[in-house]
């Protein structure tokens, strides 16, 4: 029996458990987040900068501003609220709570899960899939531990994820698209580059995406028999040349050296050029390998999840410990790498068909629907950020950690998603119970690895049921 998801009452039911889902992850960020009362991690940093923009105090730091403009912005408005002030520090050169230091990545990473929703839905218009999507997310481990703390990643995540929403957002018209959104997506792409210069992957696949539509649109037009339809590259193919250039390339360009000037002002040495050669020769001179850091991890690893990165460890009484490890669901990771590796067999079948059917007249084809790809919307959506979020990492030879995969295996998860909605539409029972085995496998992962995201007090022989240290794994 097929299962119809798109009755009324099944779409308000996946509506509310978007909300459900979103008012989770609220609860899991901001629960006990002045926990360990100390920098933890890159808090080092990231904390003491946002304190430095507060005083007045010079530095220099290794990547752009934006992230520790808004954790400042947190720690002042945090200072004045009546709440998390049972946890104080003078760690970051001043007296602050820990609350007001982290509360503001735990609020934009409360609202990945639901933008991650918004940006399912633009692609097919499925609220079981934006469902899975955002339930999903909301299950990784790494998306909520960097939430917990004041670093910067969350951040960048955020703005790209709403660059290309808005992106997806402006072009759904039948007729045109909104220039309006089109440039707000460029103003967004240029505040993730101004948390960190690999927020410009996001950028990346809306370029790789653009061009793949012109792409299509060529092929389409110079064979008049071919009635294959995809909407995603339709409609980005409607986008004139003149806008990506005004709104996708030189909006970010000028958004990303706005956002420069208050740092510029309290820190007018180097000069705006020179700031950016001194990043650059910053993270040009880092080495790799564990004499660098014991947590460096190459890119390659990442997807099997075989070097996560341990931010907070303590033995707070004998055999006891608190432990924070950044690290993704393992049921969800994997799983995600094989869907994502699904997405892109996928097409590569489909490219072939299509090929195969290019000189095939119109009346010789049994019906339409048989040449129809539009269903390839998402896998082809989420390979080519998948590939754009990954592939620049190949070639960089610094020390590199887990978190640097958070841009990609975010679409990897909506690939999956995307698998599991399918599957539970299927006529087949089969499918529909593993799709249902995969969501309770994943839910029930989280749970199980949810004391090392949380620095739940853990015993030593239930620490290490969680951190293996065999075959390829090495999570100690």
């Amino acid at each position: 029996m097929v299962v119809n998801l798109d009755t009324v009452g099944n779409r308000k039911l996946a509506l509310w458990g978007i909300i459900i889902v979103f008012v989770i992850s609220v609860s899991l960020r901001f629960w006990e987040l002045g926990r360990f009362n100390e920098l933890v991690f890159d808090e080092v940093y990231y904390a003491k900068f946002a304190n430095n923009y507060l005083t007045n105090t010079k530095f220099f730091n290794s990547h752009p501003p934006l992230s520790q403009y808004l954790i400042a912005i947190g720690i002042w408005i945090g200072d004045r609220l009546p709440i998390g002030q049972d946890t104080t520090n003078t760690l970051a050169s001043s007296l602050h709570s820990t609350f007001s230091y982290r509360w503001m990545n735990a609020l934009f990473g409360s609202l990945i899960p639901p933008l991650v929703a918004g940006l399912a839905y633009q692609l097919i218009q499925r609220i079981s899939y934006a469902f899975l999507a955002a339930l999903f997310i909301s299950l990784d481990g790494l998306f909520l531990v960097d939430s917990r703390y004041a670093l910067n990643n969350i951040f960048l995540i955020f703005f790209g994820l709403l660059g290309q929403l808005l992106v997806l957002t402006a072009i759904k018209r039948t007729i045109g698209y909104s220039q309006l959104l089109i440039a707000g997506a460029g103003i967004s792409f240029g505040a993730s580059i101004a948390c960190k210069w690999n927020g410009f992957s996001f950028l990346i696949g809306v370029y790789g995406l653009i061009g793949i539509a012109k792409i299509w649109r060529i092929v389409k037009s110079s064979n008049p028999d071919l009635i294959y339809t995809n909407s995603l590259l339709d409609r980005l193919a409607k986008i004139r040349t003149a806008h990506v250039v005004l709104n996708l390339i030189i909006s970010p360009i000028v958004t990303y050296s706005l956002l420069w000037i208050p740092h510029l002002i309290q820190n007018p040495s180097p000069n705006f050029i020179d700031v950016q050669l001194a990043i650059l020769n910053y993270h040009e001179k880092v080495g790799n390998g564990t004499e660098i850091h014991p947590y460096c991890a190459n890119w390659y690893t990442w997807p099997l999840l075989m070097r996560p990165l341990a931010y907070y460890f303590k033995e707070y009484q004998p055999g006891y410990y608190y432990d924070v490890h950044a690290m993704g669901n393992p049921v969800l990771w994997w799983f995600a790498l094989a869907a994502i590796l699904g997405c892109g067999w996928l097409i590569i079948k489909n490219v072939c068909l299509i090929d195969n059917k290019l000189t095939i007249k119109k009346e010789a084809l049994p019906t339409v629907q048989d040449l129809d790809i539009n269903y390839l919307s998402v896998p082809i959506f989420v390979v080519v950020n998948y590939a754009a979020n990954l592939l620049p990492w190949v070639r960089v030879t610094r020390c590199l950690f887990i978190y640097h995969y958070m841009g990609a295996v975010l679409f990897a998860m909506m690939g999956l998603a995307w698998f599991v909605d399918s599957w539970l539409r299927s006529s087949s029972r089969v499918w529909q119970v593993a799709g249902l085995t995969t969501i309770f496998s994943v839910a029930a992962s989280f749970v199980f690895w949810m004391p090392v995201y949380l620095g739940l007090s853990i015993d030593r022989a239930t620490l290490f049921d969680r951190l293996w240290n065999f075959w390829i794994f090495n999570w100690i």
